[in-house]
């Protein structure tokens, strides 16, 4: 089946919407909670406190309440922009990616609900992409800003969200299992995951579940990442002295406080695979699904895919499409204004040759938010560099080296907005070929 250029760009973007569809966090909470295990937690307790946080905050209040939880206490935590909560809720506004005077405000409300929490009652904390800046306390002795200062600079120097959270929780009064600890009743988490491999101890950095990282793990990303110079003497000094056993450690695995606390993961990281594949087997593709998930430098990672795409699709079916997930980093060098995804998209589209004439790549945000830009990604063809110089642009790795990826796509008009999906679950990277 011959398949032109221009349907396999529709094609690729009705794909992008599929998988964004796949992993709606209003209808992933619905199917939740009439769950037999979640449904009978819901309606033996004498009283629900319900505390969201994320992208997804007030879309997981929304469809809560809508399906018939009444909550004596709700409190939201999301970002700008947000749909509006349910009545009665009490919504703060807090930063993303870095933390702000919203996410502390929010998070001391956090800690002194779950305090309120009686042993017959139960806390449910709904978790999605983005938490663990929306709802940021610092710990004694740590700013605010001194926290912005070290989510900036990890950031800078590509730090994958691993190594983000590891830092986070230990400079944190909330993360790392100790919202969990706060309560004084039974707490279930149900969680929508936007890290690689759903691990509930990373996504959101954790609040209500034991911590397997310690202050020398994450002394040691500071260490890859810069070193101590790199930041604040006060996160410093905190991580020395945690490392040392001055401090006590986030509660890990055993720790009483945790007893009741349970939690489950309602939206896997890679629903959003499992939407674009059923898309594309319906329109005709043959599928293949990378295992392994897309992580390292961006610009690598695109190189790396397209060579993937290559091996799985020679000699097979066509049309076909190659899908993967995972969340890359951004080593930025530059001034210019992009995000992972675009420069994913900018080098996989410069490795395209191989695989034919026909052929279109993208890598996607499932938040619909690439970076600091209005993009979710963007989208790469065997045409795009011909049509750069055509447009006039006689140097297209200039933008790539000066991590400026945004200006290249939104010349050529193949930049992907979606607008704020209001969940999170990480990037989705597709390719089909004719």
């Amino acid at each position: 089946m011959t398949r032109s250029l221009p349907q396999l760009r529709s094609d690729l973007l009705d794909v992008v919407r599929a998988a964004l569809d796949a992993v709606d966090a209003g209808a992933l909470v619905r199917r939740a909670i009439v769950e037999a295990s979640i449904a009978r937690a819901l309606n033996d307790a004498a009283a629900v406190h319900v505390i969201a946080a994320g992208k997804a905050a007030a879309v997981m209040l929304e469809a809560c309440v809508s399906y018939g939880v009444t909550p004596r206490t709700m409190l939201g935590i999301g970002p700008a922009g947000s749909p509006p909560p349910p009545p009665g809720t009490e919504w703060h506004t807090g930063g993303h990616p870095l933390p702000a005077a919203g996410s502390v405000e929010g998070a001391r409300r956090a800690v002194a609900v779950a305090g309120r929490v009686r042993a017959d009652e139960l806390l449910l904390v709904l978790l999605s992409g983005g938490g663990s800046a929306l709802m940021s306390l610092p710990a004694d002795g740590v700013t605010l800003e001194e926290k912005q200062q070290t989510v900036r600079r990890l950031l800078e120097a590509g730090a994958d969200i691993h190594e983000l959270n590891t830092v986070r929780k230990h400079l944190s009064a909330i993360k790392g299992g100790l919202l969990g600890a706060a309560c004084g009743g039974r707490s279930l988490t149900l969680a929508v995951s936007d890290v690689v491999g759903d691990d509930l101890s990373v996504i959101a950095s954790g609040p209500t579940v034991a911590d397997p990282s310690t202050f020398a793990d994450a002394l040691a990303v500071l260490a890859r990442r810069g070193g101590d110079g790199a930041f604040p003497p006060s996160v410093v000094r905190r991580l020395r002295a945690g490392a040392a056993g001055e401090l006590p450690e986030t509660p890990s695995a055993g720790d009483r406080r945790l007893e009741h606390a349970t939690a489950a993961v309602i939206g896997p990281q890679r629903g959003a695979v499992d939407g674009a594949r059923q898309a594309a087997v319906s329109r005709g593709y043959t599928v293949h699904v990378v295992d392994e998930p897309v992580t390292g430098e961006a610009r690598d990672a695109g190189v790396a895919y397209i060579a993937h795409a290559g091996r799985a699709t020679a000699g097979g079916t066509r049309p076909a499409c190659v899908i993967a997930a995972g969340e890359t980093t951004v080593t930025v060098t530059g001034k210019g204004k992009g995000g992972r995804n675009q420069e994913f998209t900018f080098a996989a589209a410069r490795a395209l040759q191989p695989l034919g004439q026909s052929a279109v790549v993208t890598s996607v945000g499932t938040d619909g938010i690439d970076g600091p830009t209005d993009a979710a990604g963007a989208i790469g063809d065997s045409t795009t560099f011909a049509r750069a110089a055509a447009a006039g642009i006689h140097d297209s790795d200039s933008y790539l080296r000066d991590n400026n990826t945004y200006a290249f796509f939104d010349r050529l008009g193949d930049l992907i907005k979606t607008g704020p999906t209001r969940t999170n679950v990480g990037d989705i990277q597709i390719v089909l070929v004719a």
